[in-house]
């Protein structure tokens, strides 16, 4: 998936008005997901992401323990947003990235958080206008 698509399909998903709106919303989402996720995972999937989109994650991850709610307020302070939109930015992202990467990487992604993040993980099918 090329960057402008990645974009556009977190745009839509996440009903926000421009792509500007949805590289903020990406970024912000990555950067919180980096934190979470432990030693080289956060490259590993950097690395399948398009464009520059990777540095966000970052390339060694601190492995932080924070649950859900706290991981969507962390995203709603990272990009200005009410935490509703957060969590809709975050799901749309992970629908993104479930779409962009291999099954493999998104099954590793995934394994390191843990059941609580369903809501997150579990996302609606990405849309497209």
């Amino acid at each position: 998936m090329q960057y402008e698509m990645f974009l556009s399909t977190v745009r839509d998903s996440a009903e926000l008005p421009d792509q500007a709106a949805a590289d903020r919303a990406v970024r912000s989402t990555l950067r919180v997901l980096g934190h979470r996720l432990a030693g080289g995972r956060p490259g590993n999937l950097a690395a399948q992401l398009p464009g520059d989109l990777g540095a966000a994650l970052g390339s060694e991850g601190a492995g932080e323990r924070f649950d859900l709610d706290d991981f969507y307020r962390r995203v709603a302070d990272d990009a200005g947003v009410p935490q509703p939109q957060a969590r809709r930015n975050a799901r749309a992202t992970m629908a993104a990235i479930s779409v962009a990467v291999t099954d493999e990487e998104y099954g590793k992604l995934a394994a390191q958080l843990p059941a609580e993040y369903a809501d997150l993980l579990l996302t609606d099918a990405v849309r497209h206008r």
